[in-house]
């Protein structure tokens, strides 16, 4: 193909270099050549005339010589032809002159046409050099391009052996995931059996120190039935020097609540972070969950916890804890994708529940008991039955679970997309959603179940009423700061108040019937505050720290 076009190129080269000197030869000669046959066809002109008048002359004279008798009338008559002969020669030469007039504006015309044509091929000519030239790129192009095409050939053979080599090296890999996940249920399997056992070597611990502590009490018990009983005419919870436990209520709305004013006590709770904490129904007992991954039991004395016991088997952090209505069960979630129960009189494990695939950020006890809410940084809610130890119902959230509350047949949940979601357990549905400004941290309701209290990011803490569904008080301060995405605020038995903690570790109390902040108590934490937990008997708040500090805080 490449001599095929190398031969062209030289005949085209030898057949341009032709016409070229065609051109110059004849621009030099073609006025001579012109005058040339102007003139030949003048003298073939005269020559025909001439033969032409000879050849008359000597017809005529034939014709009058074979009689030379009468001249002068032979004379005349010969005048008279030769005057007819030169006019019929005149018309006829006439005659002549106007076809070579007419052949030489032919001639003109004909010129003028080969000039122009001459003129469309030096134009052919040049878009015929265009054209070559284009072809000449066109065809560098396509040499560029089967380079090109070449290499990604070349590149795609190479993609196609690599991609032959992941297929191997992938089926390789699921191979040895199935294999991975076969020695994970294994493994899964015997720590759950291992843990089980662990769990029943603590019951069978705990149900020890139970009876050593029964019967220490039974002694402490007859001891003491051999004393006399002192008389104290003050009837307790109406003075000043009465404990403010004994002026606790189990049950209805407490009718003396106290704002905090001072600092009772200050203690270590845990061996790091404090992200829990709980008053029991009945006010003495409270409990502090931390990310030591215990849960621990406090009895209010004489404005003092003293420590009582650690409820064990988490294998993570505690990140919230609630009682049971009866205060004999205590739940608590925690970062081991679990939420855990424990029997709070002999502190054994009775129930580990787990199916979450994230940590559990909230569990809460629904109102008969035995069922329980939990809601995981997986974006779901689980509902739990306790007599059958399984997860009836899984709801998709949609966003991370930061809190949850509960009423009789809806529940209540915070979320890190900036709402607050109400379920209906029954149909597994949304009734309603209530977007605010920041993430959700905390949920709380009072005592009528008819507000719900609402902490978010944006460092403001507001009241939602349950019956319209709209926000009903704003509380907001300056210096208050929400700390982290569990921070913790409660209502006061009441619902007259609402305290809060902040990043700065100061504690905030809210006024809701005027609305603004009551009091600040400060210069007891070291750093943020988690949670906050307002007794029911309305007599002491406690709050605890991103530290290991717990503060118990009354008005005395």
């Amino acid at each position: 193909m490449a001599e095929r076009r190398v031969e062209c190129s030289w005949k085209r080269h030898v057949g341009e270099q032709l016409k070229q000197r065609d051109r110059v030869q004849r621009q030099a000669f073609e006025e001579i050549i012109h005058q040339y046959n102007r003139l030949l066809e003048k003298s073939d002109l005269q020559a025909v005339l001439s033969e032409r008048y000879q050849s008359d002359k000597y017809d005529f004279q034939n014709r009058h010589d074979g009689s030379p008798g009468a001249d002068s009338s032979r004379s005349d008559n010969l005048q008279q032809e030769m005057a007819q002969m030169r006019i019929r020669h005149q018309e006829e030469l006439t005659e002549l002159h106007k076809k070579r007039g007419e052949l030489a504006q032919s001639v003109i015309e004909l010129n003028h046409q080969i000039q122009q044509k001459d003129k469309e091929i030096q134009h052919n000519e040049a878009k015929m050099q265009e054209y070559q030239r284009q072809i000449a790129e066109l065809e560098g192009e396509c040499r560029e391009l089967r380079g090109q095409l070449q290499d990604l050939e070349q590149a795609n053979q190479t993609l196609k052996d690599e991609y032959d080599a992941l297929q191997i090296t992938f089926g390789a890999l699921e191979e040895k995931l199935r294999r991975t996940t076969d020695d994970n249920q294994e493994l899964v399997s015997r720590w759950m059996a291992e843990k089980s056992q662990e769990a029943n070597k603590l019951n069978a611990e705990n149900e020890k120190d139970c009876k050593r502590r029964q019967a220490k009490l039974q002694k402490e018990l007859a001891d003491a039935a051999k004393e006399p009983l002192p008389m104290d005419p003050r009837r307790p919870g109406n003075s000043f020097g009465t404990s403010p436990e004994n002026t606790e209520t189990t049950s209805g709305v407490c009718a003396d609540v106290r704002v905090p004013s001072t600092a009772l006590h200050v203690f270590e709770a845990h061996d790091g972070e404090v992200n829990a904490v709980r008053f029991s129904p009945g006010s003495r007992l409270l409990a502090t969950g931390g990310m030591d991954r215990r849960v621990k039991l406090w009895e209010v004395v004489s404005g003092r916890c003293e420590p009582k016991g650690a409820l064990t088997g988490s294998n993570a952090g505690i990140t919230s804890i609630e009682f049971d209505s009866a205060g004999s069960y205590l739940l608590a979630a925690s970062n081991d994708f679990a939420s855990r129960i424990w029997t709070v009189d002999d502190y054994r494990l009775r129930h580990t529940l787990t199916g979450h695939s994230g940590k559990v950020l909230a569990a809460r006890f629904l109102l008969d008991n035995a069922r329980i809410v939990s809601g995981s940084y997986d974006r779901t809610l689980k509902l739990w039955d306790l007599r059958s130890k399984v997860c009836m119902k899984t709801v998709f959230a949609g966003s991370s679970c930061n809190d949850i509350v509960c009423t009789e047949q809806c529940v209540m949940s915070g979320h890190f997309d900036k709402k607050v979601r109400f379920w209906d357990i029954r149909a597994e549905s949304i009734v309603c959603e209530l977007e605010l400004l920041g993430r959700v941290t905390s949920l709380d309701l009072n005592h009528d179940r008819t507000e719900l209290l609402t902490c978010s990011r944006d460092d403001l803490v507001k009241i939602i009423d349950l019956r319209s569904n709209a926000v009903r008080q704003t509380f907001s301060a300056q210096g208050f700061k929400c700390g982290a995405d569990w921070t913790r605020v409660t209502f006061s038995p009441d619902g007259s108040y609402v305290a809060g903690g902040s990043a700065d570790g100061a504690l905030y109390v809210w006024n809701v019937l005027t609305g603004k902040l009551e009091r600040t108590l400060d210069k007891n934490h070291c750093s943020a505050i988690n949670s906050v937990s307002w007794s029911p008997s309305g007599a002491y708040v406690v709050s605890v720290e991103k530290g290991s500090k717990a503060v118990l805080w009354s008005d005395m």
